[in-house]
């Protein structure tokens, strides 16, 4: 049974330094290229990840088109040179001890993007768990166009309380040896690697299988009627939108020509369980600017129906330093941050001000003593209600949540050809 998820055909250096060869996913750490200096010097001319894609750091430079061309050429050098090992139909368990000693188990391997659509609303197998914000789309896709490699930094979540799929794949390291194993520079923690025997696999696939039965879905969130919702993107939702991008534009290049087995049409991705102890949800804090507070706040409390009697959706107001908490009893979203990001966004378009998205509380209080600022400091989304509110609301607020820090991102590690 095809659940979405399967085998893919896999590259990773046949020998390197592994700790030179792995690098943080392209979106991270965009506000300091001091990082990326440090990483480009530790590289040097090591083969490394890091000359395969494009940090987000440099977008904005004079000569990123350049940059794109040598990722290219990069890309065709070591296909040729021998830089990699071939792994046919494979599947990776992986153990990533992160900066904090936490270990998130995941498994690579790779999504099939007919299953997958990111747009609001959607009710395919693979959803967004945030809104898409169309404008990332096209940077990334001009690094896509005519690359013959994928690397991921895609997280996808899987809701398996009962831990079916993931876990069981860690018997795995009593029989074989480690694909790699090696620390993560910067201080990210370690990662550890084991190419899954056709035992595993084919357990992996029965698990996911099941919890595909749609009875079974809609019994387990107390439902009726949806669609099922199997895998959740967690991190690296616009990467992903961009590999289905692809794939869609270059189905629609050739509208005759078959492309069910073509390898543009799966992506490959990293699936890790929701409830792994490793995976925590960190709220993003919202601070507006160029507003009159006053006039704000008394707009909030009539659209939102702000008051003290407290309803599920909470959520603290901050001026000047000054906390005031409030319930929401108006909502228009199953969180909080959903009925809030819908009320920010109705204000400032008819009033003017911007929103800004904050990481921590004690940040949103001192930037509210600012003139003409508001702050807005949310409960942290509990795993519980992801999915549910997925599939009842299409998908989060954008900036709803963090999935941990930058260092604890995944880092590129396997690769796939996309090129037939």
């Amino acid at each position: 049974m095809d659940c979405g998820f399967c085998p893919a055909d896999i590259l990773l250096p046949a020998k390197a330094d592994m700790e030179k060869w792995a690098v943080a996913a392209c979106d991270q750490y965009t506000g300091e290229p001091e990082y990326w200096a440090r990483v480009e010097k530790r590289v040097g001319e090591s083969p490394s990840t890091l000359g395969l894609i494009l940090p987000e750091v440099y977008l904005e430079e004079n000569d990123v088109e350049g940059r794109i061309t040598r990722i290219h050429e990069n890309m065709r050098s070591m296909l040729e040179s021998g830089v990699f090992a071939y792994y046919s139909d494979a599947m990776i368990y992986v153990e990533r001890v992160q900066s904090d000693g936490m270990v998130r188990k995941g498994l690579v391997g790779a999504l099939d993007l007919e299953k997958y659509d990111y747009r609001l609303g959607s009710d395919s197998l693979v959803r967004a768990t945030e809104a898409t914000v169309p404008e990332r789309i096209p940077p990334r896709l001009k690094v896509r166009l005519g690359a013959q490699i994928e690397l991921p930094h895609v997280l996808v979540l899987i809701d398996d309380e009962e831990k079916t799929v993931v876990e069981p794949c860690s018997e795995i390291r009593e029989r074989a040896k480690p694909l790699y194993d090696t620390p993560l520079m910067e201080g990210a923690g370690r990662i550890k690697g084991y190419l899954l025997d056709d035992k595993l696999k084919k357990q992996v696939n029965e698990a996911l299988c099941k919890m595909d039965d749609n009875a079974v879905f809609n019994r387990r969130y107390g439902i009726s009627g949806y669609p099922t919702l199997l895998y959740a993107v967690g991190d690296g939702n616009h990467s992903l939108a961009t590999a289905k991008e692809y794939y869609e534009r270059l189905k629609a290049s050739e509208p005759g020509r078959d492309f069910s087995s073509h390898p543009a049409r799966y992506a490959l991705v990293e699936i890790v369980n929701l409830h792994s102890p490793a995976i925590r949800f960190e709220a993003i804090q919202r601070i507006v600017k160029g507003v009159d507070t006053e006039k704000f706040m008394k707009a909030a409390e009539e659209k939102l129906g702000l008051s003290g009697t407290p309803t599920s959706q909470r959520v603290i107001s901050v001026i000047n330093g000054t906390e005031r908490l409030g319930y929401i009893h108006n909502r228009t979203s199953e969180l909080a941050v959903g009925s809030l990001q819908d009320f920010i966004d109705g204000y400032i378009a008819e009033n003017g001000g911007k929103v800004d998205y904050i990481h921590g509380a004690d940040v949103v209080k001192q930037l509210s003593r600012k003139e003409n600022t508001v702050g807005f400091i949310l409960p942290d989304m509990q795993k519980s209600e992801l999915f549910r509110t997925v599939i009842k609301d299409g998908a989060l607020p954008r900036k709803t949540f963090s999935m941990g820090h930058a260092a604890d991102k995944r880092f590129y590690m396997e690769c796939r050809r996309i090129d037939r």
